[in-house]
């Protein structure tokens, strides 16, 4: 037996179960991973609440994580017991230990700790989908990040600082500015004080930029569109103040043929040779020193309810991870 946090039902933190749960040995083409660290991000909130309903009630809810391998079942070759690896999915990773598919995890390097691994597996590689792929941001181009304190806003402003970019990001606080700043953020833009699409004309001089990355859905939406360049991509990939709206394609049309996606991680990451390619390109980030993933917070794992709720009420900055 082991201790999990589950979920019986959908609803707020209270939701959460801290309860054991039996772990068979691993199935054909599994792992068993003893966590380390297990991380906590704002979809984990969107499945405990039914914004993304989970199947299979009840479950054990998170989705990345990092530990050491503790068995291997029939027919895994990449793995074996005392390995270190860390993951994004599938769901499970709110447990002392679980088992789960071995292709769906990675080697980690020595040089990366538990914590900063379960900090950076979901959030690091949805930054590395976002200016790699999404839209490959190049050298001398200016981009906008909503949420540029966040655990996702600070990887890819540091990131994207790396390749060359000028970088504008929104953020709640001064506080949040400071921090966003000394992450890569040219210019924080504080939007409970300031129109943030009319100040990133200000700063582009009229021009907007060629793509928006916004995680925060219905409240910044519509400004998100009014910051776009013409031919500018829209990159909807997060609902923090609910979703969004239906679109009317007119609109994109009205305001410069703009483009629009609704990106998934786990889409990006559905290939192995994905996976593992963009897991090397975010380690080496990381190990370089171009991005620095911070642990601004840490709970017991059986404490996570009041985790969420601190996510939820934005009480959080950078990473959050969850100890067993």
């Amino acid at each position: 037996m082991v201790k999990a946090i589950r979920i019986h039902e959908h609803g707020g933190p209270k939701a959460l179960k801290w309860e054991e749960v039996t772990l068979a040995d691993p199935a054909q083409g599994e792992i068993r991973v003893r966590t380390g660290a297990a991380g906590l991000n704002f979809i984990d909130v969107y499945h405990r609440a039914g914004v993304y309903p989970v199947p299979g009630l009840p479950i054990t809810l998170g989705y990345e994580g990092a530990g050491v391998v503790e068995a291997v079942g029939p027919g895994v070759t990449d793995f074996k017991e005392g390995d270190r690896v860390a993951y994004v999915d599938p769901l499970g990773a709110y447990a002392e230990a679980r088992n789960m598919p071995a292709d769906r995890a990675v080697p980690l390097p020595d040089a990366i700790d538990d914590q900063t691994a379960a900090a950076m597996m979901l959030k690091g590689l949805t930054a590395q989908y976002l200016l790699r792929r999404t839209h490959r941001v190049e050298p001398g181009e200016t981009i906008l990040i909503h949420a540029a304190a966040g655990g996702v806003g600070l990887i890819a402003c540091q990131w994207a600082k790396a390749l060359g970019a000028t970088v504008i990001g929104t953020v709640g606080t001064e506080e949040k500015a400071d921090l966003a700043r000394a992450h890569g953020c040219d210019h924080p833009i504080i939007y409970t004080k300031e129109n943030f699409a009319e100040r990133v004309r200000e700063i582009t001089g009229g021009k907007g930029v060629p793509v928006v990355y916004d995680s925060v859905g219905k409240s910044t939406f519509e400004g998100s569109l009014d910051c776009l360049s013409p031919l500018g991509l829209m990159v909807s990939y997060g609902n923090a103040t609910g979703l969004v709206p239906p679109v009317d394609p007119g609109l994109l049309t009205a305001k410069g043929a703009l483009f629009f996606t609704r990106p998934s991680l786990f889409v990006y990451m559905k290939k192995r040779e994905d996976l593992l390619n963009a897991s090397a390109e975010l380690f080496d980030m990381v190990t370089s020193g171009k991005v620095n993933i911070e642990v601004n917070q840490t709970w017991a794992l059986s404490d996570t309810a009041e985790a969420h709720a601190a996510l939820e009420a934005r009480k959080t900055t950078g990473s959050t991870v969850l100890l067993p």
